[in-house]
């Protein structure tokens, strides 16, 4: 019998341990899997230095005619920080970034100290990374470096409420962006955060068109590749570190149709970009265009949040524990209402350190106009204000020892703002600031009558949409927009003073330095010859405005379309 005890006892135990990988089987098989991770991106793009709210705010749908639209007041630094701490208290993951142009083309508050007002203040809101736009490089490459790193301005110094400049509280991101000598990219070409140990990546890029809508000489040295190939070619070498949330942020843009939070079509660069794009990539947050739209692109959510920080896209991404990819993306485009939001207190006390420091040239009084002065455009493409601009850079540089200018051209995308007359009617040194933010040289050069001619049809030729200059007095033309692309300038129709424009005549033209380089894609320009500079945009209507007492709005009747 004793022989037989081991048997039984080592059956019990077969038969315990059955029944405990048996159970343990069980509990394998209905183990409940992790909750997914949820991550909230804020986004902006195109903020362009604007520290105060922007004049007229957004427009938006009329609640009583949706036909039609009203003005609202958002935007600005104190009521955006407002917002972005609204929604970061929604869920403790969360991501600020934007999609470039936050500086550049600024107002005087934050150009005049080389935005750097501007990148503090969104430092303060919790900003952690941008891609590069193409404004970051309007003072060119050396510049946006230093903004970035650091470091007194090597002309101006240290002009700000505290001793020296520390660099940007954020990172830019330039990936496509290539610094010839080294072939690598100018900047960090991506950034990846991590959400309880889990790895989401921000690539961040700018439009490939850079270089021909900046002045060339900021980027001599630089490559802008393919957004599409350069994202691409980044996305295995991300999964190699375990990155399978891939989010996009790109200084390029396109055209909607409906309200901030629709997109019933869209058009323009974005949509081929996005279907380019390795199916990695979960979202991209997009900017350039100034428009605000929440779309579906190939599959992916693609948004933009309008500009001067009026909206504010709040992205939340449902994303897989186990396989760290994204299972879901939606977004709300939020306004920045001001009777939604108040002003954040230490954005206010940001700005009260610098005002004062620009207040005394920001009030200085540059004389008188009877009515607005606005970028609206008549059919042909003129507007009252362009007119105005390139009546005064052409009387700045008339005179022979100036340049001997016969005609000024002007590019719209150089105007940033109306300019609108106070209750007496004053206008103020930081109102004309607001229209010419760039701070842009004049140069007189010598064209022929057919190369103004190619000139003016370049406004329609590789344009992503009509680029109409605005001609100053004397010069006046017809266009056809039923004509083929590089033939639209009705023949003969182009004349100075009354006079027919001759083909082989040579004439004296004022431009910017920007278009002189041949920006916006008027090549041609950088063709001229004779090459005279003269003192700066801004400083020509400054003197236009002394020496003409109140100045009135012109009729539009210098440029004509036809049909």
């Amino acid at each position: 019998m004793t022989s037989k005890r081991p048997n039984r006892a080592a059956a019990a135990l077969r038969v315990a341990l059955s029944a405990t990988l048996l159970a343990a089987g069980l509990s394998a098989c209905t183990t409940t899997p992790p909750p997914p991770l949820r991550v909230k991106v804020l986004a902006i793009n195109d903020f362009h230095g604007n520290l105060k709210p922007p004049l007229g705010g957004i427009r938006l749908a009329d609640p009583a005619d949706p036909k039609k639209t009203v003005s609202v007041p958002a935007g600005g630094a104190e009521y955006l920080a407002s917002a972005v701490a609204a929604a970061r208290a929604k869920n403790p993951n969360h991501v600020f970034v934007a999609a470039g142009d936050l500086i550049g083309a600024s107002p005087l508050l934050s150009a005049l100290f080389h935005d750097e007002p501007t990148l503090e203040s969104l430092g303060l809101m919790g900003l952690e990374a941008s891609a590069v736009g193409n404004h970051e490089f309007d003072q060119g490459r050396a510049e946006l470096l230093r903004q970035q790193r650091g470091g007194c301005h090597p002309k101006d110094g240290c002009r700000g409420p505290k001793p020296s400049w520390g660099g940007a509280p954020f990172q830019y991101l330039a990936a496509s962006t290539i610094d010839d000598a080294t072939g690598q990219p100018l900047l960090p070409p991506y950034v990846i955060k991590r959400f309880e140990d889990v790895p989401v990546a921000f690539i961040g890029l700018t439009l490939k068109d850079t270089p021909t809508i900046v002045t060339p000489t900021g980027v001599a040295g630089l490559t802008f590749r393919d957004e599409v190939s350069t994202v691409n070619a980044l996305v295995p070498g991300l999964r190699a570190q375990g990155v399978e949330a891939i989010v996009v942020l790109i200084h390029e843009g396109g055209f909607p149709s409906g309200g901030p939070n629709e997109c019933p079509s869209i058009s323009g660069p974005i949509v081929k970009i996005v279907e380019g794009f390795d199916p990695a990539v979960d979202v991209v947050i997009s900017g350039h265009t100034h428009r605000a739209y929440n779309c579906r692109i190939a599959g992916r959510l693609v948004t933009s949040a309008d500009k001067y920080g009026t909206v504010l896209s709040e992205i939340d991404l449902v994303i897989d524990r186990r396989s760290r990819d994204v299972l879901e993306a939606r977004a709300d485009n939020v306004v920045v209402r001001h009777d939604q939001y108040a002003r954040e207190a230490a954005q206010t006390r940001l700005i009260a350190s610098w005002e004062p420091l620009a207040a005394p040239l920001a009030r200085r009084i540059v004389g008188q106009l009877s009515a607005p002065l606005t970028r609206d455009e008549s059919t042909a493409g003129e507007s009252t204000l362009g007119q105005v601009v390139a009546d005064s850079q052409l009387s700045a540089t008339e005179h022979p020892s100036s340049g001997g200018a016969q005609i000024a051209l002007m590019n719209p995308g150089g105007l940033r703002a109306d300019l609108k007359p106070g209750d007496d009617g004053q206008v103020r040194y930081e109102d004309v600031f607001a229209v010419q933010p760039f701070y842009n040289n004049l140069v007189t050069l010598s064209l022929s009558g057919a190369q103004i001619q190619q000139v003016l049809e370049q406004q329609w030729l590789n344009q992503p949409k009509p680029r109409i200059l605005q001609v100053s007095r004397g010069l006046r033309y017809q266009w056809r927009a039923s004509a083929p692309v590089g033939q639209r300038v009705v023949p003969g129709s182009l004349t100075l003073n009354g006079e027919p424009i001759e083909p082989g005549r040579r004439y004296r033209v004022t431009v910017n330095s920007f278009l002189a380089a041949g920006g916006d894609g008027f090549t041609v320009l950088a063709q001229g010859q004779e090459r005279r500079t003269g003192l700066m945009d801004l400083d020509a209507i400054e003197v236009w405005f002394r020496g003409n007492d109140r100045i009135r709005p012109g009729a539009l009747d210098r440029i004509v379309r036809v049909d």
